[in-house]
């Protein structure tokens, strides 16, 4: 099979067929590639696109990082419907089916150790925004506190609105199995208002995933003066390196034909 080799994730191999629908990045249909106990989930992509030299260059084009991002996710979301994927970085790109079983070989006891991890888990996203004052990205604030924002202090957003966030924090870190902060987004949006203190991850058990649920739809009418917002369930994200608090995966490459352009 000629072209190179888009790699999405690694999951233990699975028994639901993937959909001849499912395509991904360069309209490439997802299918599997098995090397002993793992299953690498890839897509073919021309070489005139996808070697390092032309990649690097489309990398600078926002639009075609945005429409691959798009692309590359959609492949591990409907992989989370049926296992949990161990979703690599985005353009993951190798020789061949064989350079694919070698990096899989050369990695697998960190692929098993972090599907180990996830298995059997969904990632959640919470954000919570204080619908008052302005966003601390505005006038040059950064993030404080390991993800919760530090504007209180500085009096642009309520008190209760920080302490809310760290009390549910806290709570929904006892539902889950992991939980990771991120520093706190704020991107001016038409559709968006206030500044985000809370920007966590949660691993949570498939099982106990409506029992959490219930529990954030309840944060959301808890607390006035703040918004409070969740996705998911999502693949493992956020707990797929060898610590709670990796964002990504960035495996050494096994020889030349890998590249994270």
């Amino acid at each position: 099979m000629t072209g190179l080799r888009y790699v999405y994730a690694i999951c233990r191999p699975f028994p639901a067929a993937l959909s001849a629908e499912l395509t991904g990045v360069a309209g490439a249909p997802a299918r599997q590639v098995l090397h002993e106990d793992l299953v690498a989930v890839v897509g073919t992509v021309p070489e005139e696109d996808f070697a390092v030299e032309p990649l690097r260059g489309r990398l600078r084009d926002p639009e075609w990082v945005g429409e691959t991002a798009l692309a590359h996710e959609c492949v591990v979301d409907a992989l989370t419907t049926v296992t949990s994927p161990l979703p690599l970085r985005l353009a993951t790109v190798l020789r061949d089916d064989a350079a694919v079983r070698l990096m899989m070989q050369e990695g697998h006891d960190r692929f098993v150790r972090a599907l180990d991890r996830i298995d059997g888990r969904v990632e959640w996203r919470v954000r919570i925004y204080t619908e008052t004052g302005r966003p601390a990205a505005l006038d040059g604030a950064g993030p404080d506190r390991a993800g919760i924002s530090g504007a209180a202090a500085e009096g642009r957003v309520p008190e209760n609105a920080e302490e809310y966030a760290r009390h549910l924090h806290d709570d929904l870190s006892r539902r889950a199995e992991g939980a990771c902060l991120h520093p706190p987004r704020n991107v001016a949006l038409p559709e968006k208002s206030g500044t985000n203190v809370l920007d966590a991850a949660y691993l949570v058990p498939r099982m106990k995933s409506e029992e959490f649920v219930e529990r954030v739809r309840r944060a959301q009418h808890e607390e006035g003066g703040v918004r409070v917002e969740f996705t998911g369930p999502w693949a493992a994200y956020a707990f797929t390196g060898e610590s709670a608090f990796a964002g990504e995966l960035a495996w050494p490459a096994c020889d030349t034909t890998v590249h994270h352009a």
